[in-house]
């Protein structure tokens, strides 16, 4: 089988061998695979895999199962995709099978791969770890990403009112017409939003310069959820404003969580999310699809930071 790796700043197809299946376990013959920007960061060499975690990038894929092994609740030609630490840029990939989801027969395979990373990214910072109750204030960074956009939907379906930050008004103008109630452009600072606050819970995957402006936007006993560093990685907060205002600051990754950590997060989503897909009521916005053989545009396109929803590689059928 083929493997995508990167290998000095380049992206290199490799052959290698097959895995071997152990209990509990299933292949899946990959027809998508979704990009995500610690693609990008592994690309460039500064986000290496997890100790024990195949070097072939991808965090998420959706496809086929082709093989089960004793112990799994899935059959041979069920439609799946599957989150991952790795590995999901490849013909096939050996996935535990509580780290699979039932792909609608609505959803086309681009649909299927842009779901497992951005949705269950959302998902557990919004409602599991921060706890966002019906009618609680939800304020996105970097609205029109993958987990923007999946994040905008499912503040809509859970009743949450929701703002944006984007760097432009096209951006701007998507996330409104997915479900948020309006935001700003990142590049006249986060403090223009201090009228439409105070806010319940922030999904912050910028952290550095949005930092110190969180502590006036959000409400008392409010919730700040960091999942990135793309505005710089150090910050100088008031420490009083977090204390009178009862703020949370939880620091959050999903890549590294153990498996049982997943598969309970994913076996929620099944129950709750999966059924939301199937009506139509959640839809993952794809924003371009490339080939397998057409990678490194594919990454090019997301390293652009024009695109809204997903970049998907698909494989040629």
């Amino acid at each position: 089988m083929r493997g995508l790796q990167a290998e000095g700043g380049a992206l290199v197809w490799q052959q290698q061998a097959s895995e071997k299946l152990e209990p509990g376990q299933v292949r899946v013959k990959v027809m998508a695979a979704g990009l995500n920007r610690a693609d990008l960061l592994q690309k460039a060499g500064m986000y290496p895999p997890p100790a024990g975690v195949t070097s072939v990038l991808g965090l998420e894929c959706a496809g086929e199962v082709i093989e089960v092994a004793e112990g799994t609740r899935w059959q041979v030609g069920d439609r799946v995709c599957a989150l991952l630490a790795g590995g999901g840029m490849a013909d096939e990939v050996v996935v535990d099978e509580r780290h699979l989801l039932s792909v609608p027969a609505n959803l086309s395979w681009a649909e299927a791969g842009a779901i497992p990373e951005v949705f269950s990214t959302a998902w557990l910072n919004i409602f599991e770890l921060a706890n966002a109750r019906p009618g609680e204030k939800v304020l996105i960074h970097a609205g029109a990403s993958g987990v923007g956009t999946a994040a905008i939907q499912l503040c809509k379906a859970q009743g949450n009112p929701c703002w944006v930050t984007v760097g432009s008004q096209d951006k701007l103008d998507a996330c409104v017409e997915l479900g948020a109630e309006g935001g700003a452009l990142r590049q006249g600072g986060i403090a223009a939003l201090q009228s439409e606050g105070p806010f319940d819970v922030v999904l912050d995957p910028v952290g550095g310069n949005y930092a110190a402006d969180h502590l006036d936007l959000l409400a008392v006993d409010g919730r700040w959820v960091l999942i990135g560093l793309m505005g710089g990685r150090e910050a100088k907060l008031d420490l009083a404003k977090m204390l009178v205002k009862r703020t949370r600051l939880i620091g959050s990754t999903l890549r590294t969580r153990d498996a049982g950590f997943k598969a309970t997060l994913l076996a929620d989503m099944e129950q709750r999310l999966i059924p939301l897909f199937a009506r139509g009521e959640l839809k993952p916005l794809v924003a371009k699809t490339f080939s397998f053989e057409d990678a490194s545009a594919a990454f090019d396109e997301l390293a652009s930071d024009q695109v809204i929803g997903k970049v998907i590689l698909l494989r040629d059928v």
